[in-house]
Order: C-alpha cells, then sequence, then structure tokens
C-alpha cells in the first residue's frame, strides 16, 4: 500500500485523508481510460471536412505513416503520386512537401514520430487503427490524470477521477483523441515527465523525464519549449536535491541528443526543423516563417485570455469548466505544496508558447489544438483544487466538486451534442464545428468575446473577463492557507 503522510496531529491541506490502496488507484485509472476512449473513439467517425475523413495536416502525417510502413523511409512522393491519400482525404490533396528538383524526393514538414508511432496501428487497420490508437492514448492519458492527481497532487481519487473525466472525456481534448496530431501523445508524454519530475528524490525517475524530454521535440518542434521547461525544473531539483552526478549526465544526455536532433533534420529535412521541407515555407520567408512572416507579438498578447474564452477557439466555450483554472491556479499558487512549481512552469511555458509562438489561434483546426499538450497540467490543478479542504473548510471543498461537476456536465452536454450532429454530418470537426446545436454552447458564446470579429463588444467583454480572471485568482490565493506546519509529502509511485 501506498500513502501519503504529513506531520502527526495535522490535516493535509493538499488532499485526501484516507488511505488509497494501489488496487483502488488502478481500479480508477482503469474505469477512466475507458469512458475516456468510450467518448472519443467514436469522433472518428466524423468527418473533418464535407469531403474527407481527415484535413489540415492529418492526411500528411498519415502519408509518411504509409510511407514508413510500406518503403520504410520518409519520401513520400510515390505515395502522393499513386493516390495513396484518397482513403481518408477523397478529393485531391494538394502536396506541402517541396519537391527535391534533383532526386524528386518529397518529405512531409512534419516530425517523425508520430507517424512512426502509428505504422502498427495502420497496418493493422488502416486510417481507422490510426486514429483508435490515438482514442487508446488519449484513455491512457486520463488513467495517468488520475494517478499524478492522487499520487503528486493528493487529490482525492473520487475528485481526481471525475476530473480526469470531465476534461479529458470532453472537448476540446476528447475530440483530438482521434484527429492525427502530435497533440494526445505529446500531452502523455509530457505528463508523464512532469509527474516523475515531481519527486526529485528518486535516481530512477531520470530516465523518465529524460525519455520525455528527449521525444517532445521528435512529435514537433513546436514542443520544444515544454520540453526545455520540463529539463530546467527537473535539472534544477537534482542539483538541490545533491545529485551533482546525475545532474552531468543528464545535461550530456541531452546535449547528445540535441546534436542528433539536428543532424538527421538536416539530413531529412534539409535544415534545422521538419518545416524546411515544406513548399509553403521555401516559397516564403523559410522554416522560420512557420510564427509568422511578422509576427506582431502586442497583438498576440490577446491570446493570453483568448485561448481561454474566445467564443469560437477557447476552451471554456467547448468546456466551461475550465474557467475554474484560474481560480484553482490562484490556490494553488497560494498553497506551494511540496512540487507545485513542476506543473505550473511547464504550464506557463507552454500557454506563452500558444501566446506567442504559434502562428494563428483561429485556424484549420478544432478549438484548443495550442494548448493540448498542457491541458492535463492544468487538469491535475483542478483536480487538487476541488479535493482541497481541511475538517474547517469541508463545506467549501464539496463546494467545488460540485461545480467542477456541474460545470463539466455541461461541457458534456456540448461534446455529446457535437458527436451526435458530426454522425448525423450536420456538422464537420474542421470547417463548421460552432454550428453545433448544444444549448450550452450557445449561451456560452454569447457571454465570450469572439477575437475573429474584433468590435466594441469584442473589447468590453475581454476587459471584463480579464476582470473575473484575475479577481478570482487573487481570490483564491488569499483565501487559501499555505500549510507551512507540515512536513514535506511523501509521494508514492
Amino acid at each position: 500500500m501506498t500513502t501519503q503522510t504529513t506531520t502527526a496531529g495535522h490535516t493535509d491541506d493538499i488532499g485526501t485523508h484516507e488511505r488509497v490502496s494501489r488496487r483502488r488507484v488502478i481500479a480508477a485509472m482503469c474505469l477512466a481510460a475507458v469512458v475516456v476512449f468510450a467518448v472519443a473513439a467514436p469522433f472518428a467517425l466524423v468527418r473533418s471536412t464535407s469531403g474527407n475523413h481527415t484535413s489540415g495536416d492529418e492526411p500528411h502525417y498519415l502519408l509518411t505513416t504509409i510511407s514508413l510502413a510500406e518503403d520504410g523511409d520518409l519520401n513520400v512522393a510515390d505515395e502522393t503520386a499513386s493516390g495513396a491519400y484518397r482513403q481518408f482525404h477523397e478529393q485531391t490533396l494538394r502536396p506541402q512537401a517541396a519537391t527535391d528538383t534533383d532526386t524528386d524526393r518529397q518529405v512531409v514538414p512534419h516530425d517523425p514520430l508520430l507517424p512512426a508511432l502509428l505504422v502498427v496501428p495502420w497496418n493493422l487497420g488502416g486510417w481507422m487503427g490510426a486514429k483508435l490508437a490515438i482514442a487508446l492514448l488519449a484513455g491512457a492519458l486520463a488513467a495517468l490524470v488520475v494517478w499524478t492527481a492522487v499520487r503528486r497532487a493528493g487529490a482525492g481519487l473520487g475528485t481526481a477521477l471525475l476530473t480526469a473525466v470531465v476534461m479529458i472525456g470532453t472537448a476540446p481534448v476528447a475530440v483530438y483523441g482521434t484527429q492525427v496530431y502530435p497533440e494526445v501523445p505529446a500531452g502523455l508524454v509530457l505528463l508523464a515527465g512532469v509527474a516523475a519530475a515531481w519527486d526529485r528524490r528518486h535516481r530512477g525517475h531520470d530516465v523518465i523525464v529524460g525519455g520525455a524530454v528527449i521525444a517532445l521535440p521528435w512529435l514537433a518542434v513546436k514542443f520544444v519549449p515544454v520540453a526545455a521547461a520540463l529539463a530546467l525544473v527537473h535539472l534544477v531539483g537534482r542539483w538541490h536535491a545533491g545529485a551533482r552526478r546525475d545532474v552531468g549526465a543528464l545535461v550530456s544526455a541531452y546535449c547528445l541528443a540535441g546534436l542528433a536532433y539536428l543532424g538527421l533534420h538536416i539530413r531529412w529535412y534539409g535544415d534545422a526543423t521538419a518545416y524546411a521541407a515544406g513548399e509553403f515555407f521555401r516559397e516564403h520567408s523559410g522554416q522560420w516563417s512557420a510564427i509568422g512572416p511578422t509576427p506582431n507579438y502586442l497583438g498576440r498578447s490577446s491570446r493570453l485570455l483568448g485561448l481561454l474564452v474566445d467564443r469560437g477557439f477557447g476552451i471554456a466555450a467547448w468546456q466551461p469548466a475550465w474557467l475554474l483554472a484560474p481560480t484553482a491556479i490562484g490556490s494553488w499558487l497560494a498553497r506551494r505544496t511540496p512540487g507545485w512549481h513542476v506543473p505550473v512552469v511547464t504550464a506557463v511555458v507552454g500557454w506563452l508558447t500558444a501566446t506567442f509562438v504559434a502562428h494563428t489561434m483561429h485556424g484549420w483546426w478544432f478549438p484548443g489544438r495550442q494548448v493540448i499538450v498542457i491541458l492535463p497540467l492544468l487538469a491535475v490543478i483542478l483536480a487538487s483544487w476541488a479535493g482541497a479542504g481541511t475538517t474547517v473548510n469541508s463545506q467549501l471543498a464539496h463546494a467545488r466538486g460540485i461545480a467542477l461537476a456541474a460545470m463539466g456536465a455541461a461541457g458534456a452536454v456540448t461534446t455529446v451534442q457535437l458527436l451526435r450532429d458530426g454522425l448525423a454530418e450536420r456538422v464537420t470537426l474542421i470547417v463548421d464545428f460552432a454550428r453545433t446545436s448544444s444549448p450550452v454552447l450557445g449561451a456560452m458564446r454569447t457571454l465570450l468575446p469572439d477575437y475573429h470579429v474584433v468590435s466594441a463588444r469584442t473589447w468590453w467583454l475581454h476587459a471584463a473577463w480579464i476582470g473575473i480572471v484575475l479577481t478570482t485568482a487573487v481570490l483564491a490565493a488569499r483565501q487559501t492557507t499555505r500549510p507551512t506546519d507540515l512536513a514535506p509529502t511523501h509521494v508514492g509511485n
């Protein structure tokens, strides 16, 4: 049995007061995984556009998967020429890959780890097998949220299970549970690394953290900032723990991995990132134009809030429970329980990357794409907040759980209606998802700003939501008592 312990006579402010057996945790993890898979898997049947099962970057990831499965290389020229994509993209597909004039070689401008992971599912079930494999990863992500919330953040088992099902098993995360994008795999890898870095005392966790840091850039170069943040907080933690030799070994491993990454990208893609192989980027300002040819960082600052509350692409429009995140974070920062900084630093870096580095918030994809990778971290913080309480304020903790459940249920209504409309071909997941007939989504959209069509109303709502977010976070922080008299939490594996 693995338990948490605190100083005798004190109540642990960060979580459950009961001893949670390994068997019960595993049961809750399995239940979360099954529920999330059951929700995500049917989205594989919903078309991305009116004429295609996949769209955006999805068919290009699958082309690379086919090439790896059949030829063992990244060259998709023969697959493109033969129309191998038509089984999942009925219309003529415009290649993203630039053609090498000397060899007629075409390499898709996306990192290869996701296609490599999908080779076996592709061989077993084609494009549907690939989508269902990602749904399995979404289920695994929900299970890991449960484990991390209980064993690292000190949340109660019931609260952790509720949070995982609500936040991972609804849109937008559940929709990405069958989208052929690296977001869900990256979220799983990042959360595993954060969970390992959280407890800095164990040398064996270095392997998990190191593997996560090295793997994330191979899923997509856009995950380099969160990988670097994870590496930094782990290295600092291990240094303070006195593991100086281990820190040196990790730094050496990261340097070698970085050199391998650069060397192989130059060989396969022609430069430091996969974008260098893209026709669009070669025609414009090169690979770095992926972040925008002339970025307006002041203008992009509106995404700090917009990623949460934009009426179309904000995550709260689809799952209102995300509006509780600022309150949960304010309380989390005030409590500063052991390891609190690990998910916070990583999540902040991910949110800033989505704000200032991503080319756009509104794109040819389902909402939330830029922040899916860090939403599991926020879910863990939410679970800790919803289950945090002492014998004095247990009623407050109960109210938090009710709020999470009620708002989460509202988001579930939108997810179910989106699925129903999608299966009936009334909406698609890329072009007209906002037309879903969910009454909850309709109500949310009347309260949220539209950053796509900027008007006076947009800025009034923007100012109002800034006030709401800051006020709730500050009030939560002020009303939270830091458990300074508690011994460091012992967290089991």
